[in-house]
């Protein structure tokens, strides 16, 4: 283990988790209620060539009706931070020391942000994943969480948007002051490489105190063959 760094799996302290804000039951993102008249919604300024690379996508995505060709399975969550982002799955927040687990709905995600005070290894040993690397630590009842180590050929903001492996991700997550049935997700995306400015939109999410999470197995539903002219055929 390396020096200065907290046990993967500490004992103890389970009584400071009582001091803890109650998140509890399972948590649906809310819809944005902006009006016919209100600003659209924010978009990240790209730059560079991430800026010329989201430019060529758009080009395909226009040219052949919205359809552009995929480097992964249609089956690979979106990672972080659309993750946190998906409108139709619920979310499940587990405190335990030293960690806050995120389980999410959707393709069955596990989240880990640590709470015992460890730092992040250097960048360039982390091997970059969906969730990155997450550490955070407790404000009051507010959770601040930063983020990196995220796979760069990850979308972010807008479809066909990449960033680079210097994207940083930063979360306040809190319960609203206003009702304590909604919780608030305050994310400020940083990128020296690939944005021109920090990223800013926040997500909010309702609780349902008595729900549960269900199976989600997407590779038992990822059948979709393709004919000999290369178009997919759906079942």
């Amino acid at each position: 283990m390396a020096e200065g760094q907290s046990a993967a799996n500490p004992q103890g302290n389970y009584g400071a988790l009582d001091m803890l804000p109650d998140w509890g039951g399972i948590w649906f993102v809310m819809a944005a209620r902006a009006g016919p008249d209100g600003p659209p919604p924010p978009v990240p300024k790209l730059k560079g060539k991430y800026l010329a690379d989201y430019e060529a996508w758009r080009a395909e995505a226009i040219a052949n009706e919205g359809v552009v060709a995929r480097d992964r399975s249609n089956c690979s969550p979106p990672g972080l931070p659309r993750i946190m982002q998906l409108a139709q799955y619920p979310y499940e927040f587990l405190f335990t020391p030293g960690r806050v687990t995120v389980n999410q709905e959707a393709w069955m995600q596990t989240r880990t942000i640590w709470t015992d005070g460890r730092k992040h290894p250097p960048l360039e040993e982390l091997d970059p994943t969906f969730h990155g690397h997450s550490v955070g630590r407790w404000e009051g009842g507010t959770l601040v969480v930063e983020t990196v180590g995220i796979d760069s050929s990850l979308e972010f903001g807008t479809n066909g948007m990449k960033h680079s492996d210097r994207f940083v991700l930063h979360e306040r997550i809190h319960l609203d002051p206003a009702d304590p049935d909604v919780l608030v997700n305050e994310m400020r995306m940083e990128d020296p490489l690939a944005l021109e400015e920090p990223f800013e939109v926040t997500t909010r999410y309702r609780r349902d105190r008595y729900g549960a999470l269900i199976e989600f197995q997407c590779a038992e539903n990822d059948r979709n063959p393709i004919d000999e002219h290369g178009h997919t055929l759906y079942e």
